[in-house]
């Protein structure tokens, strides 16, 4: 028997089956009507097809949980259009499609610990850690004196990401990248 979720379980992240595929919640909105039952707007991404839709639901109604499993893997190397991850406990080997990996790419370093999520033994997502220190490998120098940190640049990081950092980064230094979102956070330390 699949698990369920209540209406008053829905929250960011949730990963629940529509029409028999997974979806994740991005959004949960709960709105109380002046009269009559709350209702639950969310809106919730195919894991599968990375269609985004929206679902209302009333207050007490019912949604099965996603059948996924989750396994912390590590990184090992690209092939050409495949990245290939090893489980460190059964030391089997897991290869991805670069559309799977997608926007995730972009964090990855060899040896990182990442999270692969499976939904019927196929991988449909990869989850790089929430924060990613990456080499900062090429950026225009800082205007002299400029060391405000709302001033802001363009700036290639080691895995060919571009992120917007403060004037005073320089290349070789190691910044703190929010994975999620694509922002910088800080400057860790000189590489």
């Amino acid at each position: 028997m699949a698990s369920t979720y209540s209406t008053s379980d829905f929250r960011r992240g949730l990963r629940i089956e529509l029409d028999g595929e997974p979806y994740i919640i991005v959004e949960s909105e709960f709105m109380k009507p002046g009269k009559g039952q709350g209702i639950y707007r969310i809106k919730c991404k195919n894991l599968l097809r990375e269609r985004v839709i929206d679902k209302t639901y009333r207050s007490g109604d019912k949604i099965a949980a996603a059948d996924v499993q989750e396994t912390s893997v590590d990184y090992s190397y690209k092939t050409g259009t495949d990245y290939v991850f090893m489980d460190m406990e059964t030391f089997e080997q897991h290869e991805v499609l670069n559309a799977t990996v997608g926007d995730a790419a972009n964090y990855l370093l060899e040896g990182m610990k990442v999270m692969v999520v499976f939904w019927n033994g196929q991988v449909i997502s990869i989850e790089p850690p929430r924060h990613v220190d990456l080499v900062v490998e090429y950026c225009e120098p800082g205007a002299r004196g400029n060391t405000a940190t709302s001033v802001q640049k363009p700036a290639k990081v080691e895995t060919g990401l571009e992120v917007n950092v403060p004037g005073f980064i320089n290349i070789g230094d190691v910044v703190k990248v929010d994975s999620r979102t694509g922002d910088y956070v800080e400057r860790v330390s000189k590489a």
